[in-house]
């Protein structure tokens, strides 16, 4: 029975505040590579990992919310792309290539095999399946289309919008005949968003003094949809440019996660005077849409009416820094941690 070294990412301990590289530690353990029988596992080779804001909720001491925190000691988990090396689960034979929930180390040994999605397409890049044709496509495909109940014309507002998520909420919205505007924090971002992204217009919400200010001046006429990923005082200065009736997706609180005590709102009475509707949603309760929503991503990328961009970190060794890197809006599109090449 053959022995490989593992290399892996642990979290040493539970984090308040802001998150450290210190938080995590690299380490090298033995692994065999077979598994028992009668385990129903996959034993999988690791080659991409995805790096998503949401992880910082489970490197926090166990509380109320819909993911258990990570274990102290153990492999921090992820999305990721893998390469199945050993089976005993009918489902799946050793080559097979497949996205969703492992650990962040070279191998790794999944018994819970109910999320995870065999890659039938090879044509696009393997990566994408950390991104755009993984969790994030999937979270902003119905949440723009679920959630949002868009109509053509209608004005769409992106936080966050150059971020795994964000980029193709922008695109999808246009794509619908809507007009959309996005923010994001560097210069380098909102080019990205108007010429690589297709946005009608977008902003560096750093450069903005006063967040209710610059939305009037993208939207004179208010918001139709607000595709929320940032949360906070942002969402704040959202509420008084909505219009009537207008439809808040709410994906994330990205500049909440690192607070001791999260910011309150203080104009939710727009919820009520212009009958806003504002929804959260988790991708989990969407699984069953994944095929679908291939049927409808997988031809735009490949006439070119889609694009998505990537921050590719290589190297396990390098994954604590690209982590910590998305609370500090270092990455520039969606984070991605090579493993290996296959």
């Amino acid at each position: 029975m053959a022995e490989v070294s593992n290399k892996q990412v642990i979290l040493k301990h539970y984090v308040t505040g802001f998150p450290k590289e210190s938080d995590m530690e690299l380490r090298t353990l033995t692994l065999k590579l077979e598994l028992p029988p009668d385990s129903n596992a996959l034993l999988v080779k690791n080659l991409y990992l995805s790096c998503d804001p949401y992880m910082r909720d489970r490197m926090s001491k166990p509380h109320d919310s819909y993911v258990p925190s990570f274990t102290p000691g153990s492999p921090i988990v992820g999305y990721g792309v893998a390469k199945v090396v050993d089976s005993d689960n009918p489902n799946f034979k050793k080559g097979d290539l497949v996205w969703g929930m492992t650990g962040w180390e070279e191998y790794t040994i999944i018994t819970d095999t109910q999320a995870l999605f065999k890659i039938e397409h090879t044509d696009v890049p393997l990566s994408y399946y950390t991104g755009l044709l993984g969790m994030a496509g999937l979270t902003a495909y119905v949440g723009f289309y679920e959630v949002c109940s868009p109509k053509k014309g209608d004005t769409v507002y992106v936080s966050a919008a150059s971020g795994a998520v964000g980029q193709l909420v922008g695109q999808l919205a246009k794509l619908f005949g809507c007009y959309v505007v996005g923010s994001a924090g560097s210069k380098e971002k909102v080019d990205l968003l108007k010429n690589k992204f297709g946005f009608d217009e977008a902003f560096n919400y750093k450069e903005e003094q006063d967040l209710d200010a610059a939305l009037k001046r993208f939207f004179p006429d208010g918001i139709d949809i607000y595709f929320e990923n940032v949360g906070g005082k942002m969402l704040d200065a959202v509420l008084l440019n909505m219009k009537l009736h207008g439809r808040i997706a709410a994906c994330g609180m990205i500049s909440q996660y690192n607070l001791d005590k999260p910011e309150g709102l203080h104009n939710s009475f727009c919820l009520i005077s212009k009958r806003i509707r504002i929804q959260g949603f988790l991708v989990f309760d969407y699984y069953h849409r994944y095929p679908q929503y291939l049927d409808m991503i997988l031809p735009c990328i490949k006439k070119g009416m889609v694009t998505y961009v990537e921050d590719v970190a290589e190297g396990l060794e390098t994954a604590p820094a690209a982590l910590i890197g998305l609370f500090s809006g270092r990455n520039v599109g969606k984070q991605v941690v090579t493993i290996s090449h296959q």
